[in-house]
């Protein structure tokens, strides 16, 4: 037979669970920022384009699951957000 878990022991294993679900949501975040930066930096709207929208998407569904505040998100989108206007103004206010 199978000892008893005490609820110590069970909200240990539980916020273990949810550390690596957190972890491996910010991870993924943190990997569509980076190749959205990429882009930026190679000077590729369209591609910066897609990856931005992918970012925000990913942003907000990490914002709704409690991963990230909602400030965070916020802020994080408005800099990526800035960032591509700043280096695609002039081509993406004429499309």
């Amino acid at each position: 037979m199978a000892g008893k878990k005490s609820s110590a022991e069970k909200k240990h294993a539980q916020s273990e669970v949810r550390r690596l679900h957190n972890k491996a949501i910010k991870s993924e975040v943190r990997t569509y920022a980076r190749q959205f930066v990429e882009a930026v930096q190679s000077k590729d709207s369209k591609l910066a384009q897609e990856k931005l929208t992918t970012l925000v998407s990913k942003l907000d569904s990490a914002r709704s699951k409690g991963v990230i505040s909602r400030n965070a998100a916020s802020r994080k989108k408005s800099r990526m957000m800035k960032l591509y206007n700043v280096s695609f103004g002039d081509k993406a206010a004429a499309k």
